[in-house]
């Protein structure tokens, strides 16, 4: 059990039964083409994923966007895409917007990530470049909290032996999925954070921006960190370090499950059908979710989830 409550079962849910699966057809009979969008998050395992599965399946052109999980649930659930990568659970205003439509929907969890706060790799704002002390729930919330906005300006109002030099911001969109769960985990509210930083949906974007500043911090997902680790250093949170085992573990305060969202009736498509075996069943019998930066789930879940969806 995750300390914020989430529990990592691998569960599928759906938001009506999953009947009639068209069975998964053959290399040389799938074509077509499979609209993806949403959540920075999960982006690189499902890029990686349509990147395999189209050379088996060169039939079919599978696109994937990133417009935030927010903003890909309104393309979702308008039916202009069929699967959404989401990195928190679909909202009931959004499941609402989809019923609304007539789209009915399975939830399946993809593995599982840590947000990671970071600074860059010769940071100044815990004392000697490339100092690195770890941070508190508490002193999180003291820096994002919606009341910080305009008046905790300087790291030293945080902690008095902290630089005495201005906060350099750096996180993710109101569309984004990472920045409605960690203010709810920080400030206690989804949605809740001050807003005077410089937010993007592209984590690339806060990358490169908390890199170039030594008195910069931001948060993205625990990938985006491992794939610049020269650049950049990561910041225990209640004295846990975002890691593979403490994410699979739950113990580190900031781990979350992984989604994507599929339209039931895209998955009676031979082709759709096809993307989501071979999905589930290379984050089950490869290393590519963890390659990616993320935690895959234990075997058997992903078995159990391919089993539910008659797969």
């Amino acid at each position: 059990m995750f300390a914020n409550g989430f529990k990592i079962a691998g569960v599928l849910t759906a938001a009506a039964t999953v009947v009639g699966l068209a069975a998964p057809a053959t290399q040389a009979q799938i074509s077509g083409s499979i609209l993806i969008d949403g959540s920075s998050t999960v982006f690189p395992i499902t890029e990686a994923m349509a990147e395999d599965f189209s050379i088996a399946n060169p039939g079919v052109e599978v696109s994937v966007g990133v417009s935030g999980t927010g903003g890909g649930f309104s393309k979702f659930c308008a039916g202009e895409t069929v699967i959404n990568n989401a990195s928190r659970a679909i909202k009931g205003s959004e499941t609402e917007a989809c019923a609304a439509n007539g789209i009915e929907f399975t939830e399946i969890q993809v593995g599982i990530d840590a947000i990671t706060v970071v600074v860059s790799s010769d940071t100044q704002i815990f004392g000697s470049p490339g100092t690195v002390e770890g941070l508190s729930i508490d002193q999180l919330n003291a820096i994002w909290d919606p009341s910080a906005e305009r008046r905790i300006r300087r790291w030293s109002q945080v902690d008095r032996s902290w630089a005495n030099r201005l906060m350099v911001l750096f996180g993710p969109g109101t569309d984004s999925g990472t920045f409605d769960f960690f203010t709810d985990e920080v400030n206690g509210e989804e949605g809740a954070s001050r807003a005077d930083y410089t937010a993007s949906e592209d984590d690339n974007i806060l990358v490169l921006g908390v890199s170039r500043s030594p008195y910069a911090l931001g948060y993205f997902g625990l990938a985006y960190y491992l794939e610049n680790q020269d650049t950049l250093k990561a910041l225990p949170i209640e004295g846990i370090a975002p890691s593979f085992e403490t994410a699979a573990s739950g113990d580190y305060p900031l781990s979350r499950p992984l989604f994507m969202y599929v339209n039931n009736d895209a998955l009676e498509r031979p082709e759709v059908a096809a993307f989501v075996e071979f999905y589930l069943e290379t984050a089950r019998d490869t290393d590519l979710v963890r390659e990616v930066g993320y935690v895959a789930m234990e075997e058997d879940l992903y078995t159990t989830i391919l089993a539910d969806l008659g797969l």
